[in-house]
C-alpha cells in the first residue's frame, strides 16, 4: 500500500489569477512562487478562480498554509468604511491608467478573503505578497488607499514621493524602503543593511496600498512617502512552532538581477523559506493533534456512482427549469435519481436546502419535472 502523501508533504493553497487568452479565460500562478514552495518542501495546490469555488474550500482540506500573491484591485466596497474623497473624474483617470488592475474580480476576492479569514481563525501559516498583503489587511479589518498617487503623493513634498508602478521598466524598477529594527524583515536582510540607513531597494508593482493597518499587525518597512511596505503579526510569528502571518507589498521572489536567477539580496528567498518552515511545523502539529481537521469521507464505488447520478439529475432539472425547454424523452430516466432523493429527504434543513440549490437543484420543483414531461 502506498503511503498517504498528505501526511508526508504539507499542502499549501494558492489561488490562480484569471487572464483572457485567445478569447477564453485561462488560470495561472507565477512560477517563482511555485518553485520556491516546492524547493523548500511543500506541495502547492492551485485553487482555480472559478465561480462558486469560494463555497467549496472545505474540499481542499487539509490546508497547511496559504500564500496569496498578485491580482486585481480588491473591491473597495469591502473596506469602504473610510471612503476616500476621490472625485468621479479621478476614479475614471485611475481606471484608464491602471486598466488591468482596476478590473475588479469579485470571485477571487471571495475566495481569498475566505482563505485569509480561515488562516486567522485557525492560525494557519499565511504569506501575503503584494495583493495578498492587502487581502490580509482587509480580512483583519484594515483599509487601503484606492490610489497612492492621488491620495498620498499629492499631499506630500516632491522629495518624499515614490513611484510605486513603472510600466516602462516593470521588473527593473526599484525604490527604497526603510526596514524596522527587530522585525523578521530586519533579521532576513541584516547582512545587507547599513546600520545608519537600514534601507534596501525593492521592486514595486502596485498603485494601491495599506491605509489603516489592522490592529493586530506591526509594520516591518516603510517607503519614503510613509506607505507601509511590510507587516506581520508578532503573536503569530514563530516558524518553528508553525506560526507565520505576514504581508509584504513588494515581491522578494522576483527581486533578481537582470537576466539571471540571482537574487538582489541573500535575504530575498527568506520569506518563502520561513513560511514553508512554518507550514511543515503546522502540519506536524495538526497530524499529532487529536482535534485535527476531519478527512473527507471516502465513498464506496456504488455510493459514489449513486452520488454522481443524483448530481447529474439535479443538473438536468436545473436546465429544464431555467430554460423552459422540454426534455428529450430518452433522458427522462436520468431525472429519477434526483426525484427519489428529494422524496426521501422531505425534511431538509435550511443549510441542506441551500447546499442543494448551490449544486443546481431546484428543491421545490424538481420532483414534478418527470410528471410534467409525462403530460
Amino acid at each position: 500500500m502506498s503511503p498517504d502523501l498528505s501526511v508526508i508533504l504539507p499542502r499549501v493553497l494558492i489561488v490562480s489569477r484569471r487572464s483572457l487568452r485567445k478569447d477564453k479565460f485561462v488560470d495561472f500562478v507565477g512560477e517563482y512562487h511555485l518553485d520556491l514552495i516546492v524547493g523548500y518542501g511543500a506541495v502547492p495546490v492551485i485553487v482555480p478562480r472559478v465561480s462558486g469555488v469560494h463555497m467549496l474550500l472545505d474540499s481542499f482540506e487539509p490546508i497547511h498554509g496559504v500564500p496569496l500573491c498578485e491580482g486585481e484591485d480588491i473591491d473597495p466596497s469591502l473596506y469602504e468604511a473610510e471612503t476616500s474623497n476621490l472625485s468621479l473624474e479621478e476614479l475614471e483617470e485611475i481606471r484608464r491608467i491602471h486598466a488591468s488592475d482596476t478590473a475588479i474580480d469579485r470571485e477571487k476576492d471571495s475566495i481569498e478573503l475566505r482563505l485569509a479569514k480561515l488562516c486567522l481563525e485557525r492560525n494557519i501559516p499565511y504569506l501575503g505578497i503584494c495583493r495578498g498583503s492587502q487581502v490580509l489587511n482587509v480580512a483583519s479589518g484594515g483599509t487601503l488607499y484606492q490610489d497612492i498617487e492621488k491620495e498620498v503623493s499629492k499631499k506630500i513634498q516632491e522629495s518624499q514621493r515614490v513611484k510605486h508602478m513603472d510600466y516602462d521598466n516593470y521588473d527593473g524598477h526599484r525604490h527604497v524602503v526603510k526596514v524596522v529594527e527587530n522585525t523578521p524583515l530586519h533579521d532576513w536582510f541584516r547582512d545587507s543593511l547599513e546600520e545608519d540607513k537600514m534601507e534596501i531597494l525593492v521592486n514595486s508593482y502596485h498603485h494601491q496600498g495599506v491605509n489603516r493597518l489592522a490592529q493586530r499587525f506591526v509594520p516591518m518597512a516603510f517607503s519614503p512617502d510613509g506607505l507601509i511596505e511590510g507587516f506581520y503579526d508578532p503573536d503569530a510569528c514563530n516558524p518553528e512552532e508553525g506560526k507565520f502571518i505576514m504581508g509584504l507589498q513588494f515581491h522578494p521572489e522576483r527581486m533578481r538581477q537582470d537576466g539571471t536567477d540571482k537574487f538582489d539580496y541573500p535575504g530575498c528567498p527568506r520569506a518563502n523559506q520561513e513560511f514553508v518552515k512554518a507550514v511543515i511545523a503546522y502540519q506536524k502539529k495538526l497530524n499529532s493533534s487529536t482535534t485535527s481537521v476531519p478527512r473527507p469521507l471516502k465513498l464506496d464505488q456504488a455510493t459514489e456512482k449513486k452520488r454522481k447520478n443524483i448530481i447529474r439529475s439535479f443538473f438536468l432539472a436545473r436546465n429544464i427549469y431555467t430554460t423552459g425547454q422540454r426534455m428529450n424523452p430518452s433522458k427522462e430516466s436520468e431525472l429519477q435519481a434526483g426525484a427519489e432523493f428529494l422524496e426521501s429527504n422531505t425534511a431538509l434543513s435550511l443549510q441542506q436546502e441551500n447546499r442543494l440549490k448551490q449544486m443546481g437543484a431546484t428543491v421545490r420543483n424538481a420532483g414534478s419535472y418527470i410528471e410534467t414531461e409525462d403530460e
